[in-house]
């Protein structure tokens, strides 16, 4: 049995929910996959978290995969995004420590500036609250649903008993409003 089929074979296994073929699979194209990374970027820890990371989402998410032509490719695909999605990750954590760094005594607010930032904080908030008072009674409880309980709207139309497009709808309007007055 040729490689790529092989690995087809241990892929439809895998969706079924066959662990071993999942082992097949990794023991299949980890170096392969090794290798690719490394010439996206030469850390060989990052390369091989990703690689695993890959695999470990496979298993997570068999259920809702499909059957795939050439293994390797997607592989390598998913393998590059996941690497990329790291990097920036390390980018994005690089850059906050950077700032933190340099500004650290700079940064350092004094009391009366945190007073004033708490002060602010207050009368938004109040602001707010005024502002929600104007709405309908129902705006307003689906504002306090979505907003400060963190429903879905599939959760507050459940809840409410209003269908998907209407709790959207009712938000959505009351945004609007609540948009025009604290202008």
């Amino acid at each position: 049995m040729l490689p790529t089929e092989q690995d087809k074979n241990y892929w439809e296994q895998m969706l079924l929910g066959d662990k071993n073929a999942l082992f097949g699979l990794y023991n299949n194209l980890y170096f392969h996959l090794i290798r690719f990374g490394l010439k996206i970027n030469p850390d060989d820890e990052l390369v091989k978290d990703c690689v695993n990371q890959v695999f470990l989402n496979l298993w997570d998410k068999r259920a809702r995969l499909t059957p795939v032509e050439n293994v390797k490719s997607y592989l390598m695909t998913s393998l590059r995004r996941c690497m990329l999605d790291q990097l920036a990750y390390i980018d994005r954590t690089n850059l906050a420590v950077n700032k933190m760094g340099k500004g650290e005594a700079a940064n350092e607010l004094s009391y009366e500036e945190i007073m004033i930032g708490v002060q602010q904080d207050e009368e938004l908030k109040n602001k707010l609250r005024v502002a929600i008072a104007q709405l309908t009674p129902r705006q307003s409880e689906l504002i306090q649903l979505k907003f400060f309980e963190g429903l879905s709207y599939e959760q507050i139309a459940e809840r409410t008993s209003q269908t998907i497009k209407t709790a959207y709808n009712t938000i959505y309007d009351a945004i609007k409003i609540l948009r025009k007055i604290l202008k």
